[in-house]
Protein backbone atom coordinates (compact mmCIF):
# COMPACT_ATOMS: atom_id res chain seq x y z
CA UNK A 1 0.00 0.00 0.00
CA UNK A 2 2.80 2.41 0.90
CA UNK A 3 4.77 1.53 -2.24
CA UNK A 4 1.75 2.21 -4.47
CA UNK A 5 0.96 5.48 -2.68
CA UNK A 6 4.56 6.68 -3.10
CA UNK A 7 4.85 5.56 -6.74
CA UNK A 8 1.63 7.43 -7.50
CA UNK A 9 3.46 10.59 -6.44
CA UNK A 10 6.35 9.81 -8.81
CA UNK A 11 8.78 8.31 -6.26
CA UNK A 12 10.98 5.31 -7.13
CA UNK A 13 10.61 2.69 -4.37
CA UNK A 14 12.99 -0.17 -3.50
CA UNK A 15 11.56 -2.81 -1.13
CA UNK A 16 13.32 -5.07 1.40
CA UNK A 17 11.82 -7.91 3.45
CA UNK A 18 14.11 -7.72 6.49
CA UNK A 19 17.17 -6.01 7.99
CA UNK A 20 19.87 -7.98 6.05
CA UNK A 21 18.13 -7.30 2.71
CA UNK A 22 17.72 -3.62 3.62
CA UNK A 23 21.42 -3.34 4.48
CA UNK A 24 22.33 -4.98 1.15
CA UNK A 25 20.15 -2.45 -0.72
CA UNK A 26 21.77 0.42 1.20
CA UNK A 27 25.15 -0.69 -0.15
CA UNK A 28 24.00 -0.55 -3.77
CA UNK A 29 21.27 2.12 -3.80
CA UNK A 30 21.51 5.72 -2.58
CA UNK A 31 17.99 6.47 -1.32
CA UNK A 32 16.76 9.91 -0.32
CA UNK A 33 14.53 8.54 2.46
CA UNK A 34 14.25 5.23 4.32
CA UNK A 35 10.88 4.00 5.67
CA UNK A 36 11.18 1.03 8.00
CA UNK A 37 8.91 -0.97 10.26
CA UNK A 38 10.26 -1.57 13.76
CA UNK A 39 9.30 -5.26 13.81
CA UNK A 40 10.88 -7.29 10.98
CA UNK A 41 11.11 -11.04 10.27
CA UNK A 42 14.90 -10.87 10.69
CA UNK A 43 16.49 -8.01 12.62
CA UNK A 44 14.56 -4.85 13.40
CA UNK A 45 13.98 -1.29 12.25
CA UNK A 46 16.54 0.16 14.66
CA UNK A 47 19.21 -1.98 12.96
CA UNK A 48 18.10 -0.61 9.58
CA UNK A 49 18.21 2.92 11.03
CA UNK A 50 21.76 2.49 12.31
CA UNK A 51 22.91 0.93 9.01
CA UNK A 52 21.35 3.82 7.06
CA UNK A 53 23.11 6.40 9.24
CA UNK A 54 26.40 4.54 8.92
CA UNK A 55 26.04 4.63 5.13
CA UNK A 56 25.06 8.31 5.01
CA UNK A 57 24.75 10.42 8.18
CA UNK A 58 22.39 12.82 6.37
CA UNK A 59 20.00 10.09 5.21
CA UNK A 60 16.47 10.72 6.55
CA UNK A 61 14.86 7.68 8.25
CA UNK A 62 11.23 7.27 9.39
CA UNK A 63 10.51 4.37 11.77
CA UNK A 64 6.96 2.92 11.88
CA UNK A 65 5.36 0.36 14.18
CA UNK A 66 2.06 -0.87 15.56
CA UNK A 67 3.89 -1.89 18.73
CA UNK A 68 5.15 1.56 19.55
CA UNK A 69 6.23 2.75 22.97
CA UNK A 70 7.78 5.87 24.41
CA UNK A 71 11.07 4.01 24.88
CA UNK A 72 11.10 2.86 21.23
CA UNK A 73 10.52 6.45 20.09
CA UNK A 74 13.30 7.79 22.34
CA UNK A 75 15.75 5.13 21.10
CA UNK A 76 14.90 5.80 17.45
CA UNK A 77 15.27 9.58 17.81
CA UNK A 78 18.58 9.21 19.67
CA UNK A 79 19.87 7.04 16.83
CA UNK A 80 19.01 9.77 14.33
CA UNK A 81 15.50 8.98 13.10
CA UNK A 82 13.69 11.88 11.46
CA UNK A 83 10.38 10.78 12.99
CA UNK A 84 8.59 7.86 14.66
CA UNK A 85 5.08 6.95 13.54
CA UNK A 86 2.54 4.53 15.04
CA UNK A 87 0.52 2.40 12.62
CA UNK A 88 -1.93 2.56 11.01
CA UNK A 89 -0.15 5.38 9.18
CA UNK A 90 -2.18 7.99 7.33
CA UNK A 91 -0.80 7.83 3.74
CA UNK A 92 -1.37 11.56 3.17
CA UNK A 93 0.54 12.40 6.33
CA UNK A 94 3.36 10.06 5.35
CA UNK A 95 3.56 11.54 1.83
CA UNK A 96 3.94 15.01 3.34
CA UNK A 97 6.68 13.71 5.62
CA UNK A 98 8.53 12.12 2.68
CA UNK A 99 8.33 15.38 0.70
CA UNK A 100 9.65 17.28 3.71
CA UNK A 101 12.53 14.81 4.13
CA UNK A 102 13.49 15.13 0.46
CA UNK A 103 13.27 18.93 0.67
CA UNK A 104 15.53 18.94 3.75
CA UNK A 105 18.08 16.79 1.95
CA UNK A 106 18.09 19.13 -1.07
CA UNK A 107 18.51 22.16 1.20
CA UNK A 108 21.43 20.46 2.97
CA UNK A 109 23.06 19.55 -0.35
CA UNK A 110 22.65 23.13 -1.61
CA UNK A 111 24.07 24.45 1.65
CA UNK A 112 27.12 22.16 1.46
CA UNK A 113 27.71 23.17 -2.17
CA UNK A 114 27.46 26.89 -1.38
CA UNK A 115 29.76 26.41 1.60
CA UNK A 116 32.37 24.67 -0.54
CA UNK A 117 32.12 27.36 -3.24
CA UNK A 118 32.48 30.08 -0.61
CA UNK A 119 35.47 28.32 0.93
CA UNK A 120 37.04 27.88 -2.52
CA UNK A 121 36.74 31.62 -3.15
CA UNK A 122 38.56 32.22 0.13
CA UNK A 123 41.32 29.86 -0.97
CA UNK A 124 40.30 26.70 0.89
CA UNK A 125 42.48 23.68 0.03
CA UNK A 126 41.09 21.15 -2.43
CA UNK A 127 40.71 17.60 -1.13
CA UNK A 128 40.82 15.39 -4.20
CA UNK A 129 39.28 11.95 -4.51
CA UNK A 130 36.08 10.05 -5.19
CA UNK A 131 36.45 7.13 -2.78
CA UNK A 132 33.27 6.59 -0.67
CA UNK A 133 35.36 6.48 2.51
CA UNK A 134 36.87 9.87 1.69
CA UNK A 135 33.42 11.30 0.87
CA UNK A 136 32.22 10.11 4.30
CA UNK A 137 35.18 11.82 5.99
CA UNK A 138 34.37 15.05 4.14
CA UNK A 139 30.77 14.85 5.38
CA UNK A 140 32.10 14.52 8.92
CA UNK A 141 34.43 17.47 8.29
CA UNK A 142 31.54 19.70 7.21
CA UNK A 143 29.51 18.68 10.25
CA UNK A 144 32.38 19.43 12.61
CA UNK A 145 33.15 22.73 10.88
CA UNK A 146 29.69 24.08 11.64
CA UNK A 147 30.36 23.70 15.37
CA UNK A 148 33.11 24.97 17.67
CA UNK A 149 33.93 21.47 18.95
CA UNK A 150 37.51 20.31 19.38
CA UNK A 151 38.42 17.92 16.55
CA UNK A 152 40.98 15.11 16.62
CA UNK A 153 42.32 14.04 13.21
CA UNK A 154 43.85 10.57 13.30
CA UNK A 155 45.68 8.87 10.47
CA UNK A 156 49.03 7.65 9.22
CA UNK A 157 51.85 10.02 8.35
CA UNK A 158 51.43 11.54 4.90
CA UNK A 159 47.64 11.22 4.66
CA UNK A 160 47.17 15.00 4.61
CA UNK A 161 45.88 15.72 8.11
CA UNK A 162 46.98 19.37 7.95
CA UNK A 163 45.13 19.75 4.63
CA UNK A 164 41.97 18.47 6.33
CA UNK A 165 42.54 20.83 9.25
CA UNK A 166 42.87 23.81 6.89
CA UNK A 167 39.72 22.73 5.05
CA UNK A 168 37.82 22.45 8.34
CA UNK A 169 38.92 25.99 9.24
CA UNK A 170 37.90 27.30 5.81
CA UNK A 171 34.43 25.73 6.10
CA UNK A 172 33.89 27.06 9.63
CA UNK A 173 32.46 30.40 10.84
CA UNK A 174 36.06 31.21 11.89
CA UNK A 175 37.27 31.21 8.26
CA UNK A 176 38.02 34.94 8.35
CA UNK A 177 40.21 34.45 11.45
CA UNK A 178 43.79 33.15 11.53
CA UNK A 179 44.83 29.53 11.01
CA UNK A 180 47.93 28.84 13.11
CA UNK A 181 49.78 25.52 12.96
CA UNK A 182 52.50 24.07 15.19
CA UNK A 183 54.22 20.68 15.06
CA UNK A 184 54.50 19.47 18.64
CA UNK A 185 57.17 16.91 17.69
CA UNK A 186 59.45 19.33 15.84
CA UNK A 187 60.08 21.75 18.72
CA UNK A 188 62.30 20.83 21.71
CA UNK A 189 60.39 20.25 24.94
CA UNK A 190 62.00 23.25 26.64
CA UNK A 191 60.78 25.67 23.96
CA UNK A 192 57.35 24.20 23.20
CA UNK A 193 55.58 25.80 26.18
CA UNK A 194 56.87 29.24 25.21
CA UNK A 195 55.83 28.67 21.57
CA UNK A 196 52.31 27.72 22.63
CA UNK A 197 51.64 30.23 25.41
CA UNK A 198 54.18 32.98 24.75
CA UNK A 199 56.46 34.54 27.36
CA UNK A 200 57.06 37.75 29.24
CA UNK A 201 60.23 39.81 29.09
CA UNK A 202 62.92 38.28 31.30
CA UNK A 203 61.06 34.96 31.73
CA UNK A 204 64.28 33.13 30.82
CA UNK A 205 67.70 33.82 29.36
CA UNK A 206 67.22 35.35 25.93
CA UNK A 207 63.66 36.57 26.57
CA UNK A 208 64.45 40.18 25.71
CA UNK A 209 60.79 41.12 25.16
CA UNK A 210 57.23 39.90 25.42
CA UNK A 211 56.26 37.29 22.83
CA UNK A 212 52.77 36.11 21.90
CA UNK A 213 52.20 32.36 21.77
CA UNK A 214 50.32 30.33 19.18
CA UNK A 215 47.12 30.22 21.25
CA UNK A 216 47.14 34.01 21.35
CA UNK A 217 47.96 34.32 17.64
CA UNK A 218 45.00 32.06 16.80
CA UNK A 219 42.49 34.19 18.76
CA UNK A 220 39.10 34.02 16.97
CA UNK A 221 40.60 31.48 14.59
CA UNK A 222 41.90 27.90 14.63
CA UNK A 223 45.02 26.43 16.24
CA UNK A 224 46.27 23.21 14.65
CA UNK A 225 48.32 21.05 17.05
CA UNK A 226 50.07 18.54 14.79
CA UNK A 227 51.63 15.36 16.23
CA UNK A 228 50.03 16.02 19.62
CA UNK A 229 50.79 12.42 20.61
CA UNK A 230 54.45 13.46 20.99
CA UNK A 231 53.65 16.28 23.43
CA UNK A 232 55.38 15.92 26.85
CA UNK A 233 53.11 14.81 29.69
CA UNK A 234 53.78 17.92 31.75
CA UNK A 235 52.61 20.18 28.96
CA UNK A 236 49.54 18.03 28.29
CA UNK A 237 48.08 19.13 31.65
CA UNK A 238 48.40 22.79 30.64
CA UNK A 239 46.74 22.14 27.26
CA UNK A 240 43.86 20.45 29.07
CA UNK A 241 43.43 23.48 31.31
CA UNK A 242 43.30 25.82 28.32
CA UNK A 243 40.69 23.66 26.59
CA UNK A 244 38.53 23.67 29.71
CA UNK A 245 38.97 27.30 30.88
CA UNK A 246 39.83 29.08 27.59
CA UNK A 247 42.48 31.00 29.50
CA UNK A 248 46.26 31.08 29.08
CA UNK A 249 49.16 32.49 31.02
CA UNK A 250 52.43 33.44 29.37
CA UNK A 251 55.64 31.84 30.62
CA UNK A 252 56.94 34.16 33.36
CA UNK A 253 53.57 35.90 33.62
CA UNK A 254 51.26 36.19 36.62
CA UNK A 255 47.96 37.04 34.93
CA UNK A 256 45.74 34.67 32.97
CA UNK A 257 43.70 36.04 30.07
CA UNK A 258 40.94 34.71 27.83
CA UNK A 259 41.53 33.36 24.31
CA UNK A 260 38.81 32.46 21.81
CA UNK A 261 40.66 29.72 19.92
CA UNK A 262 39.25 26.60 18.31
CA UNK A 263 41.66 23.64 18.61
CA UNK A 264 42.16 20.96 15.97
CA UNK A 265 44.69 18.27 16.90
CA UNK A 266 46.29 15.56 14.78
CA UNK A 267 48.29 12.42 15.46
CA UNK A 268 49.69 9.45 13.56
CA UNK A 269 49.88 7.47 16.80
CA UNK A 270 47.12 5.40 18.34
CA UNK A 271 46.28 7.67 21.25
CA UNK A 272 44.15 5.00 22.92
CA UNK A 273 47.16 2.70 23.18
CA UNK A 274 49.30 5.65 24.31
CA UNK A 275 46.76 6.29 27.09
CA UNK A 276 46.91 2.61 28.09
CA UNK A 277 50.73 2.84 28.18
CA UNK A 278 50.48 6.00 30.33
CA UNK A 279 52.24 8.02 27.64
CA UNK A 280 49.23 10.28 27.07
CA UNK A 281 46.75 11.73 29.56
CA UNK A 282 43.37 10.03 29.45
CA UNK A 283 41.48 13.22 30.40
CA UNK A 284 43.18 15.16 27.59
CA UNK A 285 42.41 12.38 25.11
CA UNK A 286 38.69 12.54 25.95
CA UNK A 287 38.77 16.35 25.75
CA UNK A 288 40.47 16.30 22.34
CA UNK A 289 38.32 13.57 20.82
CA UNK A 290 35.00 15.39 21.12
CA UNK A 291 34.73 14.89 17.35
CA UNK A 292 37.29 12.31 16.12
CA UNK A 293 37.86 11.95 12.37
CA UNK A 294 40.06 9.23 10.86
CA UNK A 295 41.77 10.25 7.62
CA UNK A 296 42.03 7.13 5.40
CA UNK A 297 45.36 5.78 4.22
CA UNK A 298 45.98 5.92 0.48
CA UNK A 299 46.04 2.11 0.21
CA UNK A 300 42.45 2.13 1.53
CA UNK A 301 41.34 4.41 -1.31
CA UNK A 302 43.28 2.82 -4.16
CA UNK A 303 40.79 4.12 -6.72
CA UNK A 304 42.01 7.66 -5.99
CA UNK A 305 45.67 6.92 -6.81
CA UNK A 306 45.24 7.66 -10.52
CA UNK A 307 43.17 10.79 -9.85
CA UNK A 308 45.76 12.18 -7.42
CA UNK A 309 48.68 11.22 -9.67
CA UNK A 310 47.19 13.09 -12.65
CA UNK A 311 46.50 16.11 -10.42
CA UNK A 312 50.08 16.24 -9.11
CA UNK A 313 51.63 15.70 -12.55
CA UNK A 314 49.53 18.51 -14.07
CA UNK A 315 50.61 20.83 -11.27
CA UNK A 316 54.32 19.97 -11.51
CA UNK A 317 54.28 20.18 -15.32
CA UNK A 318 52.76 23.65 -15.02
CA UNK A 319 55.35 24.70 -12.42
CA UNK A 320 58.22 23.39 -14.56
CA UNK A 321 56.86 24.78 -17.83
CA UNK A 322 56.47 21.31 -19.32
CA UNK A 323 53.64 20.10 -21.51
CA UNK A 324 51.16 17.73 -19.80
CA UNK A 325 52.58 14.22 -19.42
CA UNK A 326 50.29 11.14 -19.65
CA UNK A 327 51.08 7.82 -17.91
CA UNK A 328 51.81 4.57 -19.67
CA UNK A 329 49.44 1.70 -18.87
CA UNK A 330 52.27 -0.13 -17.08
CA UNK A 331 53.02 2.93 -14.94
CA UNK A 332 49.37 3.23 -13.87
CA UNK A 333 49.23 -0.50 -13.06
CA UNK A 334 52.42 -0.21 -10.99
CA UNK A 335 51.05 2.73 -9.02
CA UNK A 336 47.78 0.93 -8.29
CA UNK A 337 49.64 -2.20 -7.16
CA UNK A 338 52.02 -0.28 -4.88
CA UNK A 339 51.18 -0.06 -1.15
CA UNK A 340 52.15 3.66 -0.74
CA UNK A 341 53.40 3.39 2.86
CA UNK A 342 54.08 7.14 2.81
CA UNK A 343 50.52 7.81 1.60
CA UNK A 344 49.64 10.96 -0.39
CA UNK A 345 52.91 12.69 0.56
CA UNK A 346 54.92 9.84 -0.96
CA UNK A 347 52.74 9.89 -4.09
CA UNK A 348 53.26 13.64 -4.45
CA UNK A 349 57.05 13.30 -4.09
CA UNK A 350 57.02 10.40 -6.56
CA UNK A 351 55.13 12.45 -9.15
CA UNK A 352 57.46 15.42 -8.78
CA UNK A 353 60.46 13.13 -9.30
CA UNK A 354 58.80 11.48 -12.31
CA UNK A 355 58.13 14.82 -13.99
CA UNK A 356 61.77 15.83 -13.43
CA UNK A 357 63.14 12.53 -14.77
CA UNK A 358 60.81 12.21 -17.76
CA UNK A 359 62.55 13.52 -20.87
CA UNK A 360 59.97 12.14 -23.31
CA UNK A 361 56.25 12.64 -23.75
CA UNK A 362 55.04 9.82 -21.42
CA UNK A 363 55.75 8.83 -17.81
CA UNK A 364 56.89 5.18 -17.69
CA UNK A 365 57.45 2.80 -14.78
CA UNK A 366 61.18 3.54 -14.74
CA UNK A 367 60.45 7.20 -13.94
CA UNK A 368 58.48 6.26 -10.81
CA UNK A 369 61.36 4.51 -9.01
CA UNK A 370 58.92 2.62 -6.77
CA UNK A 371 60.44 0.45 -4.05
CA UNK A 372 58.29 -2.64 -4.41
CA UNK A 373 59.68 -4.26 -1.27
CA UNK A 374 57.58 -1.84 0.80
CA UNK A 375 54.36 -3.80 1.16
CA UNK A 376 51.21 -2.91 3.07
CA UNK A 377 51.08 -4.12 6.67
CA UNK A 378 48.18 -6.26 7.91
CA UNK A 379 44.90 -4.42 8.42
CA UNK A 380 45.01 -2.33 11.58
CA UNK A 381 48.80 -2.01 11.66
CA UNK A 382 51.00 0.80 10.41
CA UNK A 383 53.20 -0.13 7.45
CA UNK A 384 56.79 -0.90 8.42
CA UNK A 385 59.87 0.09 6.53
CA UNK A 386 62.22 -2.86 6.24
CA UNK A 387 64.96 -2.02 3.76
CA UNK A 388 66.56 -5.48 4.12
CA UNK A 389 63.38 -7.51 3.74
CA UNK A 390 64.07 -8.48 0.11
CA UNK A 391 67.19 -10.23 -1.11
CA UNK A 392 68.06 -9.64 -4.78
CA UNK A 393 67.31 -12.64 -6.95
CA UNK A 394 70.54 -12.18 -8.87
CA UNK A 395 74.15 -12.07 -7.81
CA UNK A 396 74.79 -8.52 -9.01
CA UNK A 397 72.47 -6.14 -7.14
CA UNK A 398 73.34 -3.32 -9.52
CA UNK A 399 71.48 -5.13 -12.29
CA UNK A 400 68.32 -4.25 -10.39
CA UNK A 401 69.00 -0.50 -10.17
CA UNK A 402 67.45 2.16 -12.37
CA UNK A 403 70.47 3.71 -14.11
CA UNK A 404 68.50 5.55 -16.79
CA UNK A 405 69.05 9.23 -17.55
CA UNK A 406 72.23 11.25 -17.05
CA UNK A 407 74.97 10.39 -14.56
CA UNK A 408 73.81 13.17 -12.25
CA UNK A 409 70.21 11.93 -12.30
CA UNK A 410 71.24 8.34 -11.57
CA UNK A 411 73.50 9.45 -8.69
CA UNK A 412 70.71 11.57 -7.19
CA UNK A 413 68.29 8.64 -7.37
CA UNK A 414 70.77 6.27 -5.74
CA UNK A 415 71.66 8.81 -3.04
CA UNK A 416 68.00 9.35 -2.21
CA UNK A 417 67.43 5.57 -2.06
CA UNK A 418 70.41 5.00 0.25
CA UNK A 419 69.24 7.85 2.49
CA UNK A 420 65.69 6.47 2.60
CA UNK A 421 66.91 2.96 3.47
CA UNK A 422 69.35 4.22 6.12
CA UNK A 423 66.75 6.38 7.85
CA UNK A 424 64.18 3.58 7.67
CA UNK A 425 66.62 1.11 9.22
CA UNK A 426 67.54 3.54 12.02
CA UNK A 427 63.86 4.03 12.87
CA UNK A 428 63.27 0.27 12.87
CA UNK A 429 66.34 -0.44 15.03
CA UNK A 430 65.25 2.26 17.49
CA UNK A 431 61.79 0.70 17.77
CA UNK A 432 60.17 3.86 16.44
CA UNK A 433 61.96 6.14 18.96
CA UNK A 434 62.76 9.17 16.80
CA UNK A 435 65.19 10.71 19.30
CA UNK A 436 67.28 7.49 19.40
CA UNK A 437 67.16 7.17 15.61
CA UNK A 438 68.36 10.77 15.16
CA UNK A 439 71.20 10.14 17.62
CA UNK A 440 72.25 6.96 15.78
CA UNK A 441 72.26 8.83 12.46
CA UNK A 442 74.07 11.78 14.08
CA UNK A 443 71.55 14.27 12.76
CA UNK A 444 69.17 16.60 14.59
CA UNK A 445 65.66 15.52 15.59
CA UNK A 446 64.22 18.16 13.25
CA UNK A 447 66.38 16.90 10.36
CA UNK A 448 65.10 13.36 10.95
CA UNK A 449 61.48 14.54 10.76
CA UNK A 450 62.26 16.38 7.54
CA UNK A 451 63.82 13.27 5.98
CA UNK A 452 60.82 11.18 7.06
CA UNK A 453 58.57 13.62 5.22
CA UNK A 454 60.83 13.73 2.14
CA UNK A 455 60.93 9.94 1.78
CA UNK A 456 57.39 9.17 2.94
CA UNK A 457 58.64 7.02 5.81
CA UNK A 458 56.46 5.81 8.69
CA UNK A 459 57.63 4.07 11.80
Amino acid sequence: MLRRALETQGHLVVEARDEPEAIEHLRTVRPAVVLTDLKLPIGDGLGVLRAAKATDPDLQVVVMTAFGSIQDAVTAMKDGAMDFLAKPVDPDHLLLMVERAIAQRRILADYMLLKEESAARRGAPRIIGEDPGLRHVLQQLHRAAATDATVLLEGESGTGKELFARALHAFSPRADGPFVAINCAAIPEGLLESELFGHEKGAFTGAVGRKSGRFEMAHRGTLFLDEIGDMPLGLQAKILRVLEDRQIERVGGTTAFHVDTRVVAATNRGLKSAVAARQFREDLYFRLSVFPITVPALRDRAGDVGILAHHFVERFCRDMNKKPLPFSVAALDAMRAYAWPGNVRELQNCMERAVILCDGDTIHTRHLNLSLELQAAPVGEAPLVNPEAVTPAVADVFDQLDLSGTLGEAVRRMTAEVERRKVGRALRDAGGDKARAAEALQISYKALLQKQREHGLTN
